[in-house]
């Protein structure tokens, strides 16, 4: 090992868990306006490993090699010409390039300064990691596109994962009536966090237990149990469901004209001026981050393999350096 290469994870093809293999790869340096930052932990989303098995961001990144992950928290090791918002030794986190590759599971990731943000100080990088992808998913969906106002009422499908557990967070800050779904074992904590009723999916199905719901934020998709179509069962009239997982199909938009509602897809965006509105949050105790286990850069393989079995509450991180 040099000063100019570091350890990554790389998959050589499309497939299981086991294709994610730890080698030395060239380090980066950054362009112009970019930062280099060592990375000390990445978070893990269902998109990597959709990607990974060659759905997902795969028909961005092309065909492999190449190094997923978007999540980033470390320390920033170098700037580039013009960048004046970061210097030398700040803890920063974002999730860069997204849906480009921004090569998170490595020791260091180049990307534009004001794709970053400070850390939450109140946090390590594990935690800080956790954040990125999965809190500007909740964030962006609730204000940006649904722009939910006080005393609204808003149903979170799928409310005790990643993003879930963010959205029953921001929705509860923006004033909102927080309906969530989860398994029962979930719903002590996820009335901590703000949700005001909580269904369990597992028994009861969501549309005989709520209705009049100004919004619907489904992380589930009708992949599973039609779950989209379903949720606008729940909407007032005008309603909006925000569609994450899988976007919106022909079938689901016709079905939300034809019960007066509003449907839109959704793709999470950069936005390091939202991560640190989201860090500020989280450094006053408004938000927490919920982080179900930790792995060692080489077991990224394990870590996927973890998420892909599911019922996961919060999020699962890489440590990649000390």
């Amino acid at each position: 090992m040099s000063a100019d290469t570091m350890r990554a994870v790389v998959q050589d093809g499309f497939g299981g868990p086991e294709v994610l293999r730890v080698r030395q790869v060239p380090r980066p340096a950054p362009l112009p306006t970019e930062v280099l930052v060592r990375v000390h932990a990445a978070g893990i989303n269902p998109v990597d490993w959709k990607t990974r098995g060659g759905t997902g961001m795969a028909g961005v990144l092309g065909e492999p090699p190449f190094t997923l992950g978007w999540d980033v928290s470390g320390v920033v090791e170098e700037t580039g010409f013009g960048v004046t918002t970061l210097k030398v030794g700040d803890e920063v986190f974002g999730m860069p390039w997204f849906p480009r590759a921004a090569n998170a599971y490595s020791e260091y990731v180049t990307a534009p300064a004001r794709q970053f943000a400070r850390k939450p100080a109140t946090v390590d990088h594990a935690h800080a990691a956790a954040v990125p992808l999965a809190a500007l998913t909740a964030w962006q969906a609730l204000t940006d596109t649904a722009h939910v106002q006080v005393g609204q009422r808003v149903l979170v499908t799928a409310a005790a994962g990643g993003v879930g557990h963010f959205a029953v967070q921001f929705a509860r800050h923006l004033g909102a009536h927080v309906i969530a779904t989860a398994s029962a074992a979930r719903h002590p904590w996820l009335k901590e966090l703000g949700a005001d009723e909580t269904v369990d999916y597992t028994t009861t199905r969501f549309e005989d237990a709520t209705a009049d719901v100004d919004v619907v934020i489904d992380l589930v998709g009708d992949a599973h149990d039609l779950t989209s179509t379903r949720s606008l069962k729940v909407l007032r009239p005008g309603g909006l469901l925000v569609a994450v997982p899988a976007g919106v199909s022909p079938e689901l938009a016709r079905a939300a004209e034809a019960a007066g509602a509003r449907v839109t897809p959704f793709l999470v965006e950069p936005d390091g001026a939202a991560l640190t509105a989201i860090a500020g949050l989280i450094d006053a105790g408004e938000v927490v981050v919920e982080v179900e286990e930790i792995f060692p850069l080489e077991q990224a393989g394990t870590a996927h393999a973890r998420g892909e079995a599911g019922r996961t509450r919060g999020k699962l991180v890489l440590t990649v350096t000390d």
